[in-house]
């Protein structure tokens, strides 16, 4: 499939930095949806979008989670807009080894933006929904892309428990849990 290009629809959720106010209310809206069951509990923890947060120098940045990877960040870098100072990791939409942001707490699973994805769908997103200044605006377009393979969810999980808690041990989790359900069928 290499070179052929199809199109699809991209979906994305545009970020105004300029008109958050930190009010978090896009934090709890996606931690109530991804809550199980869903809207019973309220842990920004466990939320997709987070607002990095600086009010005595009135910044607030809204980033919601990207893809996950194993690699470290080697960029340290400092980046000055509009007279704000920003270290390069708060712009960062990954869930990685070098921090704990957009990783499930109790399992320390990445956590990807799924733009609420639900059946049925929702018009957009809640955080989108639930944001009062307009700082988060969903967006669709049509691109051409590279026709590629699907990575699986399950995938990225097992490959974050790998390399968290290395092979060996996943391995000999997957052979107990195995055992476990082969008693009770």
């Amino acid at each position: 499939m290499s070179g052929e290009k199809k199109k699809r629809i991209v979906k994305t959720i545009h970020v105004n930095v300029d008109k958050c106010n930190g009010c978090r209310a896009c934090e709890v809206a996606c931690s109530a949806f991804h809550a199980t069951p869903k809207y019973s509990t309220t842990n920004p923890e466990r939320s997709r979008i987070r607002v990095i947060r600086e009010p005595l120098r009135d910044v607030f940045l809204p980033v919601y989670a990207g893809e996950y990877t194993a690699a470290e960040c080697a960029g340290r870098d400092r980046y000055t807009i509009d007279g704000r100072s920003y270290d390069e990791c708060a712009f960062c939409r990954a869930a990685c080894p070098s921090r704990d942001v957009f990783h499930e707490p109790d399992s320390g699973l990445p956590l990807k933006c799924d733009l609420c994805e639900s059946d049925p769908p929702l018009e957009k997103p809640l955080c989108v929904q639930w944001c009062v200044n307009e700082a988060l605006v969903y967006e669709e377009r049509e691109e051409w892309v590279e026709a590629e393979e699907p990575v699986e969810e399950l995938d990225v999980g097992l490959a974050s428990l790998m390399t968290r808690f290395g092979r060996e041990r996943l391995a000999d989790a997957v052979a107990r849990l195995s055992r476990k359900a082969e008693k009770k069928a």
